[in-house]
């Protein structure tokens, strides 16, 4: 296709510190792939933040173009598989961390990183769920796959990403939910989400090396790990399924086998990354379909590329509060 010059954000080293500017760019200055996407919204995610700061866990070489997610309009495809004019979702595999990402007018990877957008769901209304609205339905999925009969659900880092999409995928299902939260004070907001009972950080992390705890959740979404994964475990009910996402509190678990063998829990790990396409595809019609949020624009800020400097900064320092969708 002819090389159409674009716009993009660009982190680059510059004598030991990373730059973030709006560049230039070229078709055939994007990676390797099958698939060419013009895209028409991306979305921030913590993940993006880190990339755009130089946190070489997340992006090795520099100069790079972060952002994890894109949907847009196919613009070419050699692999025969999308057409012309196809709306897509690219999100997973390497896409923003070691293979330049979303936050950039056209991109080009594999093929099979894209699912198709499904009906009744819109581009930005992808972007406004994004990895992290994704991570909390494969969460749901793999919670409810064995019994969908439980009741009471726990939601650590309710507040965050995953989390707020799991509390309010779960309440819009019949759940009753229980969102552990620092902010407390932000009732109105888990209100909004069908949230009726919050309770802070402090009341979720048990200190007293007991074994078991007092059995209260028939399931739990955690995106946080540490002391409140491990207390929400041993809070489990017998044959409860606990899922994990993330780390935020500590990466490390310190717990015991007796609510493994003794009342049957099982932990489950989440994983959006390598999610293989036909779940991602299942999973995107769920959130189109019955899993779809009626109040969803209230859960985003739509920016420019010119914005997200700020936004990044305001991210890396905790106080972001919502979720950015990218304009491009």
């Amino acid at each position: 296709m002819e090389n159409i010059k674009f716009k993009a954000l660009e982190v680059r080293e510059v004598d030991g510190e990373f730059k973030r500017e709006i560049i230039k760019k070229e078709i055939n200055d994007l990676p390797q792939g099958e698939l060419i996407v013009e895209v028409k919204y991306s979305s921030l995610n913590y993940k993006d933040a880190l990339s755009a700061s130089g946190n070489r866990g997340v992006t090795k070489k520099y100069p790079h173009t972060p952002g994890i997610d894109a949907a847009g309009v196919v613009v070419e495809d050699e692999s025969g598989k999308y057409q012309k004019g196809d709306k897509v979702i690219v999100t997973g595999h390497d896409f923003g961390m070691n293979t330049a990402g979303g936050f950039e007018k056209y991109i080009r990877v594999p093929s099979q990183w894209a699912v198709r957008l499904p009906a009744n769901l819109s581009l930005k209304e992808s972007m406004i769920y994004g990895t992290a609205g994704f991570t909390a339905a494969l969460s749901i999925y793999k919670l409810l796959a064995k019994d969908k009969s439980k009741e009471d659900i726990l939601v650590t880092g309710a507040s965050g990403g995953v989390g707020s999409f799991a509390c309010a995928i779960l309440a819009k299902l019949g759940y009753k939910v229980t969102a552990v939260t620092g902010k407390t004070g932000a009732r109105y907001y888990f209100n909004n989400l069908g949230v009726k009972n919050i309770i802070s950080r402090k009341k979720a992390a048990d200190n007293s090396s007991k074994m078991l705890l007092e059995k209260k959740w028939d399931g739990v979404i955690d995106t946080v790990g540490g002391n409140i994964l491990s207390t929400a475990i041993k809070s489990t009910k017998y044959g409860g399924i606990v899922t994990c996402c993330g780390n935020a509190a500590s990466a490390n678990l310190d717990l015991n086998v007796y609510p493994f063998i003794l009342r049957g829990v099982s932990l489950i790990g989440i994983d959006s990354v390598k999610c293989s396409q036909a779940l991602k595809q299942k999973l995107w019609k769920k959130i189109a379909s019955e899993w779809k949020l009626e109040q969803i624009d209230e859960f985003s800020q739509e920016i420019r590329l010119e914005d997200l400097n700020k936004q990044i900064d305001k991210m890396l320092a905790g106080n972001a509060k919502g979720r950015f969708v990218v304009k491009l």
